[in-house]
């Protein structure tokens, strides 16, 4: 059996990959995104860190977090986040569940667990915001990384990080780091 470890450091930045059940596509419904971004905010503000970067896309979700210095505890912002998306959500989730998830009350929005890395050094950093920002593209959500709303990448775009267009129409090259060959 494998030994599964986190990285625990104070006030590091992560990357966070977190699945649906089933990876049922769910999460962008109106009920389950609108109760995320409040979860979300009321996790920062209990439990403060700040979020780099996110998309949602309809069965999971990527974001770059930083915590506070001396602070590593990104495992319960997401089980109390993960717990109040669930509970908000409980009546949608219910036609989606078996019979034995109803009897044992198992909500059953989330997979269990869910990936993190932390973030290396600034060339880590922009490879999975990029990564991040590119996803709807990669799964075929849409054909430009603009028109998909569920995404930090409108608000880089106003920072003047990216330009509107970036990434244009194709599929980022293998080269980059985390791109598929077209």
């Amino acid at each position: 059996m494998a030994t599964f470890r986190r990285s625990l450091v104070p006030g590091a930045t992560y990357f966070f990959t977190l699945n649906a059940y089933q990876r049922r596509k769910v999460l962008t419904e109106p009920p389950f995104y609108s109760v995320l971004k409040q979860a979300l905010r009321q996790v920062k503000a209990e439990h403060p860190f700040s979020i780099d970067a996110f998309v949602l896309l309809p069965d999971h979700l990527h974001c770059i977090w930083t915590l506070p210095p001396n602070d590593a505890n990104y495992a319960l912002r997401w089980n109390l986040i993960k717990r109040m998306v669930s509970q908000a959500t409980r009546n949608d989730l219910t036609p989606l569940l078996s019979a034995s998830r109803v009897k044992r009350k198992e909500l059953g929005l989330w997979q269990r667990r869910f990936w993190e890395h932390q973030i290396r050094d600034d060339a880590d950093f922009i490879r999975h915001v990029d990564y991040i920002h590119w996803n709807p593209m990669k799964h075929g959500y849409v054909s430009r990384v603009t028109d998909w709303p569920y995404s930090s990448f409108h608000r880089y775009v106003r920072d003047g990080v990216y330009s509107n267009d970036w990434a244009g129409t194709v599929a980022v090259d293998a080269g980059s780091g985390f791109g598929e060959k077209v």
